[in-house]
């Protein structure tokens, strides 16, 4: 006899994926990355640059766990992936553009603010294509300066120029050039090596960690000096592949261009 109640359909693999809580370790990670970026801001509103730069890099080291230990304990969602590209904007597009602005751009006037937006609309435009781009050629490769890194370049000369006690107005041209820079080349097609193919779990040399060492040692020399000197050095790099690839008369861009709406199958796995 009916009772007048629709009987439950049975629960489908989608459903009971939808009906999953968050994951809690990679989304406090990603939490506190969102956090070093919001810290950043304030501590930028309030005069301290240096330490809203240390924010920035913060964020970054952050922001490279948290998918290595989503993978690593198979706990990736779609929220996660939501998330980390959420704070990323944060961190890596608003706070970096902020800072710069608050730092010294605001006495250019309109051209100050103008090229904070630029960078700021750049890294949302490099995020969303990020996001939309499935037909990767080459995964060793990104598309286009990735944001951390953009936003290290940015952070880091004001960081470096700060410790040197160096005037903000001495440098007022060179902060412009470099935000535009930063900016403008996280949207090219330019290919920027990703590391992607280094796995943590393969054995290596002996050699490889006494590298890592030195490499720890020399940045700990002057940290603002040796990290701005390594972002710079990968922020021209892609052109370097680029003009490498050109002369040999190879593919220049390693992704796909392709403004069309990917399918959902298969975006969030």
């Amino acid at each position: 006899m009916h009772d007048g109640t629709d009987p439950q359909p049975p629960l489908t693999e989608e459903s009971r994926k939808r009906r999953k809580g968050i994951y809690m370790v990679p989304n406090m990670i990603t939490l506190a990355a969102l956090f070093g970026g919001f810290y950043s801001v304030v501590m930028a509103m309030n005069g301290r640059f240096d330490l809203a730069t240390v924010g920035i890099f913060v964020a970054m080291v952050l922001d490279s766990l948290d998918g290595r230990v989503a993978r690593m304990t198979n706990t990736q969602s779609a929220f996660g992936e939501q998330m980390d590209s959420l704070a990323d904007m944060v961190s890596f597009g608003a706070a970096p553009a902020l800072i710069a602005y608050e730092w010294v751009l605001r006495d250019l006037g309109r051209w100050g603010w103008i090229a904070a937006f630029v960078y700021c609309a750049c890294a949302a435009l490099r995020l969303a294509r990020f996001n939309v781009n499935t037909t990767v050629v080459d995964k060793r490769y990104f598309q286009g300066l990735p944001s951390p890194a953009a936003a290290a370049i940015v952070a880091g000369f004001i960081w470096l120029m700060t410790e040197a006690e160096m005037a903000p107005t001495d440098v007022t041209w060179v902060m412009f050039a470099i935000t535009l820079y930063a900016g403008l080349t996280m949207v090219t097609n330019v290919p920027f090596y990703s590391f992607k193919d280094l796995s943590l779990k393969r054995s290596v040399p002996f050699a490889a960690i006494v590298l890592v060492a030195l490499g720890i040692a020399v940045i700990n020399i002057h940290p603002p000096t040796v990290l701005f000197a390594l972002f710079v050095l990968y922020g021209l790099s892609g052109y370097a592949v680029y003009i490498w690839r050109k002369a040999k008369g190879r593919q220049t861009s390693v992704i796909s261009t392709s403004t069309d709406e990917p399918e959902e199958r298969g975006l969030h796995e």
